[in-house]
């Protein structure tokens, strides 16, 4: 993709995010849906971790691609990261001052484009992005974005994928990622995704008054409309 078509379309996601109310109380975490929605991910984020090699976060690289607020910069750190070789990127500075003040000084952050990563290569043992893919609208963005995630990544490492795989229809700022398309950004990579996430929807209607509702539907694929996704290379670049 050319860089003039590239600056336009980070342009585009950046003035998307500054449009929105950060006073929103959909993402309190008084809110019952938002905080039902977060544990049951990070249940799925620790159980994935977990399954893989990388369970033992002590002493490895982290990279978080569009950090925000710092949530799951704080989250890599509580589940035994090294807060100085965790790192963050965000196209918003505001957000990365949110950042600043809410997760250990040690903690790296940047601000930086998904499609120009400030690292070199193999720099990572673990990349993680949660819903900055469907911000992107663009394809070649996309894949400009998932080519530099698999460039900075070391021999052996992973990435660690969650966002939707169906539009929200009333949301014109976003657009899902497909499992075909998931698979289509990373060629040659093994990728196991399990769906996850019960529809925002149906979540902020029963949360406030049952859990376990939510939990029982979640059971359900059919409403369930996220990935998280484990993203290995097939042939490691020591290997080749």
């Amino acid at each position: 993709m050319d860089e003039r078509g590239a600056d336009q379309e980070v342009a585009r996601i950046r003035e998307t995010y500054l449009r929105r109310d950060p006073g929103d109380s959909r993402y309190s975490w008084f809110n019952p849906a938002h905080r039902y929605t977060l544990l049951q991910l990070e249940r799925e984020l620790l159980e994935a971790l977990g399954r893989s090699e990388l369970h033992e976060l002590a002493g490895r690289r982290i990279l978080e691609i569009g950090c925000g607020a710092g949530y799951w910069l704080k989250q890599v750190v509580q589940w035994g990261a090294s807060p100085e070789l965790v790192v963050g990127i965000d196209l918003v500075r505001d957000r990365l001052a949110q950042a600043r003040r809410s997760t250990a000084s040690a903690t790296g952050l940047a601000l930086a484009s998904a499609t120009r990563l400030p690292f070199g290569d193999g720099m990572f043992d673990l990349v993680l992005q949660a819903t900055v893919f469907t911000s992107m609208l663009d394809d070649r963005v996309r894949r400009a974005a998932a080519a530099e995630m698999s460039r900075v990544l070391a021999p052996g490492g992973m990435i660690l994928w969650y966002d939707y795989f169906r539009d929200n229809p009333r949301n014109p700022d976003v657009r899902a990622v497909t499992g075909r398309e998931l698979l289509a950004l990373f060629p040659g990579a093994v990728v196991e995704r399990r769906r996850v996430t019960l529809a925002p929807p149906i979540t902020r209607l029963l949360a406030s008054r049952s859990w376990l509702a939510c939990y029982l539907l979640e059971r359900l694929p059919v409403l369930r409309t996220h990935y998280v996704a484990v993203i290995r290379d097939s042939h490691p670049r020591g290997d080749r």
